[in-house]
Parts: structure tokens; sequence; C-alpha cells
């Protein structure tokens, strides 16, 4: 296992001065007019929606963790991941379904989440599990990095306790609101609230070195986005001075997520989403300071459309919310909105659960639940 801190050096006057002729994009009266650069540009077939539009594989099992210990079994997550990549490519072999995404020539990026580590997070034995098929396929370990935004929060996991040798681990941000593993010529930009700081620049390691990209968000309830599942984790955990959507209880998150998840080439690169739903948190997300608002579905969940996935992801935070007699995500009323999060009534902003409709506007996947194919595995 390998920590990497700096991929190289910026100068900073090109980091605040490079622009390019960008058209801003066009966007309703009350939301945010984007410019989009970048240099890179699609690939033939772009990774989402994938090759599996509309499709999402759900491998259940009641033994995967202990809800008491918060203790996972390793080798039924091993069973988990093999069953669902199966079920999701039709293969009869592991091996096979991950060949349809990764190469051994590839550099290949595990983007875990950690903002509600060590509590919730990517669980390490599911990334371990990630990392070693990824190995079986062909990738040399040294071509693997598992990454983030925060240091501080990959190191209080101690993912390399369970990886194999020589697989990185890079954090983008060694201390908060450094910018040099972050691209100065691959960005969003707007302005929110009258920021100083108006651009969001993608993380190098994604634009320089990585060719693909295997997505394992959390199932969260989020207190602005309304849930942060695949779409959120590749978004704002990709890019720099994202937290600037939602300084106030009315957030642009909804549009922001979309936006900034289709920027090439992170919508090229991201190949796979494995969603880690043995442990979940159904409010006051993403964190998980308060064990009452942590549940555990035992489930992962696997395919290539970001949207899709959300969308599930949306029906299973709401399903809990409406058995522990919450509030749904959709509420808009002010009434609702206050600083009081041990209250699952109460939240700081007015949640924009929307934000995964809006990226289906965007080409990124399929929103219409009749549209959605759900396969479901118990293992």
């Amino acid at each position: 296992m390998r920590w990497c801190c700096t991929l190289g050096t910026v100068d900073r006057r090109l980091f605040l001065q490079v622009a390019a002729a960008a058209p801003l994009l066009a966007s309703p009266a009350d939301e945010p007019a984007y410019r989009v650069v970048t240099p890179y540009k699609p690939a033939a077939q772009p990774g989402m929606p994938g090759p599996y539009p509309g499709q999402v594989v759900r491998v259940h099992s009641a033994n995967s963790i202990d809800a008491g210990s918060g203790k996972v079994n390793r080798e039924l997550v091993k069973q988990m991941i093999a069953s669902g990549m199966k079920t999701l490519t039709g293969d009869a072999r592991p091996e096979d379904a991950w060949a349809r995404f990764i190469s051994p020539k590839d550099v290949v990026g595990i983007k875990v989440n950690c903002s509600g580590a060590p509590r919730i997070c990517s669980s390490p034995e599911v990334v371990a599990g990630i990392a070693e098929n990824l190995m079986a396929a062909g990738v040399p370990a040294k071509q693997i990095y598992v990454y983030e935004r925060f240091e501080n929060q990959m190191r209080s996991v101690d993912y390399g306790k369970y990886l194999p040798a020589e697989v990185n681990i890079f954090a983008a941000e060694t201390t908060r609101s450094s910018i040099l593993n972050y691209d100065p010529k691959t960005y969003v930009e707007t302005s929110f609230f009258g920021e100083d700081d108006t651009r969001s620049n993608l993380v190098r390691l994604v634009s320089e070195t990585l060719t693909k990209i295997v997505n394992v968000p959390n199932l969260k309830e989020h207190q602005a986005s309304g849930v942060t599942g695949c779409l959120k984790n590749i978004a704002y955990g990709n890019f720099s001075n994202v937290a600037r959507s939602h300084n106030s209880e009315k957030t642009h998150t909804r549009s922001f997520i979309g936006t900034l998840a289709a920027v090439e080439p992170v919508r090229s690169r991201v190949v796979l989403n494995i969603m880690d739903g043995l442990r979940g948190v159904w409010h006051a997300g993403p964190f998980s300071d308060m064990a009452q608002f942590r549940f555990y579905p035992k489930q992962l969940m696997f395919g290539t459309d970001p949207v899709a996935m959300d969308h599930k992801l949306i029906e299973a935070i709401e399903e809990k919310r409406k058995a522990e007699g919450a509030i749904t995500i959709f509420d808009r009323s002010m009434s609702h909105v206050g600083k009081d999060n041990s209250n699952p009534n109460t939240n700081h902003y007015i949640r924009e659960p929307g934000h995964v409709e809006y990226a289906a506007q965007l080409g990124l996947g399929v929103f219409d639940s009749g549209k959605i194919k759900l396969k479901a595995i118990e293992l």
C-alpha cells in the first residue's frame, strides 16, 4: 500500500488565471449559469450511463454485517461482489464481468466516500474486494488508486490494513483548501451567492492519471442534496470548492451535482458504480454523529447508470424515513428548516433530491421508474 500526496506542482497564478472561451450553459431564471471548461473530449462510449442504462442489481445478505458490533463478514462481501457483477453483465465468471469494464492497461481509481468516516464510509472490506477483483482482471496493484478529497477522513478509515500491497491511497487535500492537486485547466465556474472563488476544479489524479473509475458511494441521506449516492460522490467528491453551493437554506445542489458529474473526463471514465449499503444514514447526513440515524440495509448495488441507482437510493431512504415517522426528503416547508439535527423532522436546508432527475436530463441515466429494471439477489 502506498500513500500518494502530490501529483505535481501548480503555479498559483496559473491556477487563478487560466481561462477558456466557453459558453455559459443555459439555465432557468432561478438557477445559476455554469461555465464548463475542459480540454477533454468524450470517449466513444462514455462510462455514464454506460452499457446497462436503467439497470440496477441489488444483492442482500442478512449476515454481511453485524448491526451490533459493525463487523463486516469479508467472505460474504466477496460473494456479494461476485454475484452482483455476474448478474449485471450475465457472465458466468466474475473475471469476465470485470473485463467488460477494465483492461490490464488501465489505471483505475476507486472513488470512495469518507465524509461520514469512520462510522459511515465506503467499507474497507468492499473496497479491498474491488481492488482484488481488479488485480484478478490483470490490473497491477501499482495501477490502482483508492482516492478521496480529504486526507484526514481517509486516514480515519485506515484502508491500508485491508488493501493488497502496492495499491495507492491518495487524497487531493492534505490540508483543507489546498489547491496543488486540482487541475487548473478543468473546472466549472459559477457564482452562487456572490462568493470570491467561483471555480470548482477537477482533481488532477482524475484528469491526468486515471483511465477508469469505479465509484463506491454509500447509502445516505444528505441534508442539502436529499441523498448522497453515485452522482454526488463523483461530483462533489471529484471537484474543489463545492460546499459553496449550500451556504443558505435554499441551495443550488439540484443543478450543480449533475453539471459536475457530466464534465469530461469524469463522465467518460466512471465506468462502474458499486453502492455500499451495508450501513446507511437516514437523517442528518452525510455525517453520522448520532447513532439513532444509522441503519443496516445489508446490501450492495451494482450498475453503470448512476441516475437509476440513485433513484433506488431515494426509495430506500424514503422507505426508512416513513417507517421512522419522519417527513419526506422532498418536503420544502420552511417550517421544517432549523439547526436541531436530533429532530428527524428538522433539517438545515431545503433538500434537493431532484438533482437525480436533473442529471437524467443531462443524459447521465434513466430516472423514469417505469424504465428502471431492478434485479434483486438474496445470499
